[in-house]
């Protein structure tokens, strides 16, 4: 491992957080909100940008990346993010324990949008806008917004952004990692602006249109209202952000094409095509199933149209308390939960292409023991699939049915009910937000002990960056050095000599 080009890309990172700080700042400053509220920014953007330039003041001489330094750099910054991150949060008073703050900050990075907070009105605009904020940016990922903005050295970025990414599969846009990544942010930010616009227009102020604009575009879901989205009970607010967190839930890849005037390719998506088409019928479902509770057929259309972008897209915001839907409804929200959104994009969940090949492998495996001699080959976006690719899938989920087990089983020691384990481990492991019965989308997380917030932010993390990068950083083999071709020629050549 390549330990001096790990620190400094960690040191970069670290710069970089302290920079981002300072949005929430102005934004304290600006609503006048005392001395402690702005310290409480002043002493994380100083400290980080002191920890962030000791460690990146100077480039290494080897500047190359391999596939575990980038599995280390990942794991290591989205943890380091979380810590220094959880700083303003604690410091301002706001949330006393700092395991509160952490769990909080976690969820804000991994875009879950958990919290352990049962009033969020109450906080001060600059933590709030912090909290948003954190959605924003690991959204398309901390260490492609560092790309984009500090190109990494020698072409390497790609195994960061491999072991960062979402989805089977990831893919350079263009020739330059760092290029990629300007690209992704672009239209990330446009969007992003244009769903602020449009919010404002439906009668929310800038302050608010931003929030939930952050929290939508990555598909985070926190919010400045305590009945997040359904305090403004607009059906205009409703349709727009409805339809954005769709939006932010497809490949970005595709909006690419789109801008390269390739839109034939992007709609055939297989995935795409795959994704709305679970969309439709889940509305169509549930509007059915929950015609008996509301006053007409657009009133439920409404509700299950909205509750199903934001379950699906894995962000969280409510409008409606799912909770005391008919069982079929919320069934089928719990499964929108594990399926999630689309590789590539800000979502979560297993993602829909990875469910496609997990599927087509299976109807493989069976066609082959009926046939035993024949050749079958997986095809996936009208290209056949590579076994690497197949069995990386399904190795994927076995490892994540573990992690999910153990994890119910070790968060059944707080004696709480089977459906709130259940679903707070799926609500957090698939960077939901809320599940059901206490860890509803009325409720919060505040209950659970310190250990069990803590696993609870360890399988935030674990789902954002897709098991891995979390899981191997804790193997002895990644930390040990990469040994060079020039030392292992100098080892042969003294052996001769012996």
């Amino acid at each position: 491992m390549n330990i001096r080009m790990v620190r400094f890309v960690l040191g970069r990172i670290l710069l970089v957080e302290g920079l981002l700080m300072i949005p929430s700042l102005i934004v304290s400053l600006l609503y006048q909100e005392g001395a402690r509220a702005a310290l409480s920014f002043v002493f994380p953007i100083v400290l980080l940008i002191l920890v962030g330039f000791l460690m990146c003041h100077r480039t290494p001489e080897k500047t190359s990346l391999y596939a575990r330094d980038g599995l280390a750099i990942v794991a290591m910054a989205w943890v380091l993010m979380s810590i220094f991150g959880a700083l303003p949060f604690w410091l301002s008073g706001e949330i006393p324990s700092f395991v509160d703050c952490f769990f909080e900050t976690v969820s804000g990075f991994t875009t879950t949008g958990s919290t352990i907070l049962a009033a969020v009105e109450p906080l001060g605009k600059g933590v709030l806008f912090w909290r948003s904020f954190t959605h924003w940016v690991g959204g398309m990922g901390v260490l492609v917004f560092v790309m984009a903005v500090l190109p990494m050295s020698d072409g390497h970025g790609m195994h960061l952004m491999r072991a960062e990414v979402p989805g089977p599969t990831v893919g350079k846009l263009v020739s330059r990692m760092s290029d990629t990544a300007k690209i992704l942010y672009g239209i990330y930010l446009a969007m992003t602006i244009l769903l602020i616009v449009l919010l404002m227009f439906g009668g929310m102020n800038l302050y608010d249109s931003c929030i939930h604009a952050f929290g939508a575009a990555g598909t985070g879901g926190f919010s400045n209202r305590n009945l997040s989205v359904g305090a403004y009970d607009s059906v205009y607010i409703d349709i727009v952000i409805g339809t954005f967190m769709l939006l932010f839930g497809v490949n970005f890849n595709l909006y690419y094409l789109i801008l390269i005037k390739r839109a034939k390719d992007a709609f055939a998506s297989e995935e795409l095509r795959a994704y709305l088409l679970i969309v439709a019928i889940s509305v169509l479902l549930i509007t059915a199933d929950i015609c008996s509770i509301y006053d007409s057929v657009w009133t439920s259309l409404r509700y299950a149209y909205f509750q199903v972008s934001t379950i699906i897209t894995t962000t969280g915001y409510a409008t409606a308390d799912f909770n005391t839907w008919p069982g079929l409804s919320k069934t089928i929200l719990v499964l929108l939960m594990f399926i999630g959104a689309c590789a590539g994009s800000t979502g979560g969940g297993l993602k829909v292409s990875r469910i496609l090949i997990l599927v087509k492998a299976s109807i493989r495996d069976m066609r082959r023991m009926l046939h035993p001699n024949a050749i079958v080959t997986v095809h996936f976006e009208q290209k056949p699939l590579d076994e690497k690719t197949v069995r990386s899938s399904q190795m994927y989920l076995t490892v994540y049915v573990l992690v999910f087990v153990l994890s119910v089983l070790l968060l059944s020691f707080e004696e709480t009910d089977l459906v709130t384990a259940f679903t707070a481990v799926a609500a957090c492991l698939n960077n939901i937000g809320p599940g059901l019965e206490i860890v509803g989308p009325m409720g919060n997380f505040t209950s659970f002990s310190w250990a069990s917030k803590l696993l609870l932010s360890l399988n935030m993390l674990i789902g954002r960056l897709e098991i891995f990068p979390m899981i191997l950083i804790f193997a002895p083999s990644i930390w040990k050095r990469k040994r060079s071709a020039t030392s292992l020629q100098q080892k042969l050549r003294n052996l001769r000599k012996r």
